[in-house]
């Protein structure tokens, strides 16, 4: 045997070992990707239920902005009628006031005239007694 059949020898003998390395971890890879395959698996089927309740709980939360928001208009619509009925009556308050207030404010000079009339009468009838 020469020194090129030792060579290919050598060559034969390592070119297996690395077959046999080779097979090995693509065996290992071939394991890991199938854990891989289940955890994924496994976290698909937990994630499920999580985006059913999410989607739930944002209608949810979409029903109830919906339900505040009609009830802040109902609200806004109470306080507006209430101001509109306040701003009358105050409007009629003020109409009754300037209705009054001129001609009982005429009657009150007169009142008063009279009573320093009357006044002034008894107070030279008096001095005219005495």
């Amino acid at each position: 045997m020469g020194l090129l059949d030792t060579l290919l020898i050598i060559l034969i003998i390592s070119a297996s070992v690395l077959c046999v390395a080779l097979v090995f971890y693509i065996w290992k890879l071939y394991l890991s990707v199938k854990a891989i395959q289940g955890d994924l698996s496994k976290l698909t089927n937990n994630l499920q239920p999580l985006i059913d309740s999410t989607s739930q709980l944002a209608s949810n939360l979409t029903d109830m902005s919906d339900n505040a928001r009609g009830q802040l208009n109902t609200s806004k619509n109470i306080v507006t009628s209430i101001k509109e009925r306040v701003d009358t009556i105050l409007d009629f308050e003020q109409y009754v006031r300037e209705g009054i207030e001129g001609p009982i404010r005429t009657f009150i000079r007169e009142i008063t005239a009279i009573n320093n009339g009357v006044n002034t009468f008894l107070t030279k009838y008096r001095n005219k007694k005495n």
